[in-house]
Formats: structure tokens, C-alpha cells, sequence
């Protein structure tokens, strides 16, 4: 699954302060081998260069009860 700039997204990166936490997507980069990685953006800061695997589409708030 590829994502979109403004995708809301949760990161799974057991080595980032982030981990486990919703964000948006703010900018998608293609790598010369063809794969997308991509700038989040967190509620306190940002993380860039994420790839694809790490991500995973957040649920819709209006989903959420």
C-alpha cells in the first residue's frame, strides 16, 4: 500500500522516540530505486525518511468511538 501527502499514518519504528504514534504525512520522496519514503509530521516534532514498511494507515477519527 502507498500512501499520499496528508494520509494520516502510524509509525512502527521501535528505534524512533515516535513509535506508535499518528501523524500526517507532509511530503512523499521517490529513492532512485524506485521505493517511496516519506516526511511525517507528529503533534511535537517530525520524522523523515520513512519507508513504506514502517507505516501503517491510521484509523479515521470518525471511526473512533
Amino acid at each position: 500500500m502507498s500512501f499520499e501527502e496528508d494520509d494520516r499514518v502510524v509509525l512502527h519504528d521501535k528505534h524512533s522516540e515516535y513509535d506508535g504514534q499518528t501523524g500526517k504525512i507532509t511530503q512523499v520522496m521517490e529513492t532512485m530505486f524506485g521505493d517511496a519514503t516519506y516526511t511525517i509530521q507528529f503533534e511535537d516534532g517530525q520524522e523523515q525518511g520513512i519507508p513504506e514498511d514502517q507505516l501503517e494507515a491510521a484509523a479515521d477519527e470518525d471511526d473512533e468511538e
